[in-house]
């Protein structure tokens, strides 16, 4: 057995990882509280490279003692694979770090510490190594990643055995407990935190082929003429990072609040593109069941703070009356997420909502509340391809854009401006009525092509 390294993996011994950590951390708070004490405070790089020095000083430490009691010393590479499994566990994610670092893996699911499995963004999955060597170390990662992710340092406990939240790096973490066999986490990766409609930019959704240069421009054109816009489509087809590029489309002055459960747009982190941003996240309540909030509260609160856009990043339940509201009462131009199965299913998802909100909303009132708040429903499909080798590829694009038209007690009308084309991608077939409206934002009509014949620029 080599000094340092786990029989089985390879890897640094995950229990020396963990006794230098302790060590570490204990001489690091040491510090933290000589320069309180001194009426300083040591900064996030400060305290990253102190760690470093006190890292390799105990590596050093643990050399000796290796010599000491007549067994080899660490060898140089293991050596630098313990530092930075040891800076890992104490600033990073330990042995889920380099799986985040991985920018080809797109969501990462843990059934127990030695069950995970790995998704690429073609749409291959494999196994991975495990993560954790017990059930209860898993736990333990998750809590401490909940301590520190967010606004504020969320439970993971028989109590409270469900948690939502963004990773610093802009990911989304789920995981849970007790009412599962093992605990269990699924991370999905935002590859593209800055990304935009048109390729004036290095990462837009028209060189991925999620949409055609003369869908690109009709949509920004929507988002420059304030019209509400719903992004729906099923688990990973891309809904927020769409979002994230309609949001980019707005003029970097205007002030926006965003609402999540768990922050991860981060249009606040990009001063470049959008300067005026409220970030909200809903809270859940503490150990003697207060301080709750819920998103639907926040997005009322919105009102208060004058926003000139509301983004929602994703409609979970009751909050939906309350964004419907919103965009219906003077913040024009707003956005927001809902899963669904179906361009159509969109307003009855939302119905199905209302019904179990606080109001008991009738799916009558819901369709008129609809009528009234919302411009267009864009649709993403995706789906993944099997070429005949057996390699697989995730595709997604827009299927379909919805306009609502009207409402009455039995369903929302609407005109579907792009259907899907022969390739499954949205392809023009109606004009919208505002397309007056878009043309004073700049948008070109003859862009707008209808195959059918039924209107021609």
């Amino acid at each position: 057995m080599k000094a340092g390294v786990d029989d089985k993996t390879g890897r640094p011994d995950p229990e020396l990882v963990q006794q230098l950590r302790a060590r570490v951390a204990e001489r690091l708070r040491d510090r933290r509280r000589a320069e309180q004490a001194a009426g300083g405070a040591l900064g996030p790089e400060d305290e990253r490279e102190l760690a470093r020095d006190l890292i390799g000083q105990e590596l050093g430490r643990y050399s000796e003692e290796q010599l000491l009691a007549a067994r080899a010393p660490l060898e140089l590479p293991a050596e630098d694979a313990l530092a930075e499994a040891v800076h890992d566990a104490l600033f990073r994610l330990g042995r889920l770090q380099p799986l985040l670092d991985d920018e080809q893996i797109e969501n990462i699911d843990v059934n127990g510490p030695d069950e995970v499995w790995l998704e690429y963004a073609d749409g291959t999955v494999v196994a991975a190594p495990p993560i954790a060597d017990s059930n209860e170390e898993l736990v333990e990662l998750i809590r401490s990643i909940g301590a520190y992710a967010g606004h504020a340092a969320r439970r993971f406990d028989a109590g409270y055995p469900m948690l939502d939240l963004k990773l610093p790096d802009g990911h989304r973490l789920a995981a849970i407990m007790e009412v599962s066999t093992r605990p269990a986490m699924s991370i999905r990766r935002h590859r593209f935190q800055r990304v935009f409609l048109a390729h004036a930019h290095e990462d837009n959704l028209l060189d991925m082929g999620v949409v055609d240069y003369g869908l690109a421009e009709f949509l920004a054109a929507c988002v420059r003429a304030r019209k509400n816009i719903v992004i729906s489509g099923e688990t990973g087809a891309g809904k927020t990072t769409m979002l994230r590029a309609l949001a980019n489309a707005m003029h970097p002055a205007e002030r926006l609040i965003t609402i999540e459960n768990a922050l991860e747009l981060g249009l606040h982190e990009h001063k470049d593109l959008h300067r005026n941003v409220i970030a909200l996240e809903a809270r859940q309540a503490n150990v003697e069941g207060e301080g709750e909030i819920a998103m639907a509260t926040l997005v009322q609160r919105t009102l208060r703070h004058n926003p000139y856009r509301v983004i929602v990043g994703e409609v979970l339940g009751d909050e939906v009356v309350s964004m419907l509201e919103a965009m219906s009462q003077g913040n024009a131009g707003s956005l927001c997420t809902i899963h669904s199965s179906s361009p159509a299913f969109t307003f009855r998802r939302m119905a199905m909502y209302a019904a179990k909100s606080a109001m008991r909303l009738e799916p009558w009132v819901t369709y008129q509340m609809i009528d009234g708040a919302i411009d267009f429903v864009v649709f993403i499909h995706q789906h993944v391809d099997r070429s005949t080798d057996g390699a697989r590829r995730r595709v997604r694009h827009v299927a379909s854009v919805l306009e609502v038209l009207e409402a009455d007690g039995r369903m929302v009308a609407t005109n579907e401006v792009f259907q899907p084309g022969p390739d499954g991608r949205a392809v023009p077939y109606t004009p919208p009525r505002c397309l007056g409206d878009l043309e004073l934002e700049g948008y070109d009509p003859s862009l707008f092509h209808n195959p059918n014949g039924w209107w021609a620029p």
